[in-house]
C-alpha cells in the first residue's frame, strides 16, 4: 500500500507559510539619544510634554474664571433669594466648621454644572 505524501507535505509548506506571515516581528530597538539633552528633547517630542503643560496652564486658568464665576456672580444671586445665604461660611457644628464645607459643596456643584455645560456645547459645535 502506497501512500501519497506529496498532498500533506504541500498542506505543510502551506501551513508554515502562513506561520511565518502571522507571526509577528520584532520591532527594532529605538536609537538611544547620545547624550543628555538630546534624550531630554526625545523625552519632550515623545510625550508631548509641551501640548499637556498648556493644557494644564488653560486648566489652571479655567478653573480660576469658573470658580470666580460661582463665588462672586452665582453665589451672591441665590443670597438674593434665600437670606442668610452669604453667611454660610460662618455655619458651625461644635468645633465643626462646617459652613465652609458647606459653601464648596455647593461650588463645586455651581462649577459641575458650568463645566458640563461648556463641555456639551464644545460638542454640539464639534470641539471635542
Amino acid at each position: 500500500m502506497k501512500i501519497d505524501l506529496s498532498k500533506e507535505n504541500e498542506m505543510l509548506e502551506e501551513l508554515r507559510k502562513i506561520r511565518e506571515i502571522l507571526t509577528p516581528k520584532p520591532e527594532p530597538a529605538p536609537k538611544k539619544p547620545k547624550n543628555l539633552a538630546a534624550e531630554f528633547l526625545d523625552f519632550i517630542k515623545k510625550y508631548k510634554i509641551l501640548g499637556l503643560a498648556s493644557a494644564f496652564i488653560l486648566g489652571l486658568a479655567v478653573n480660576a474664571l469658573i470658580l470666580s464665576l460661582a463665588q462672586d456672580i452665582i453665589t451672591p444671586i441665590i443670597g438674593i433669594f434665600i437670606p442668610g445665604f452669604e453667611d454660610i461660611k460662618d455655619i458651625k457644628l461644635g468645633v465643626f466648621g462646617t459652613g465652609n464645607f458647606i459653601a464648596a459643596v455647593i461650588n463645586f456643584i455651581i462649577i459641575a454644572i458650568i463645566i458640563f455645560l461648556i463641555v456639551k456645547y464644545a460638542a454640539k459645535i464639534g470641539l471635542d
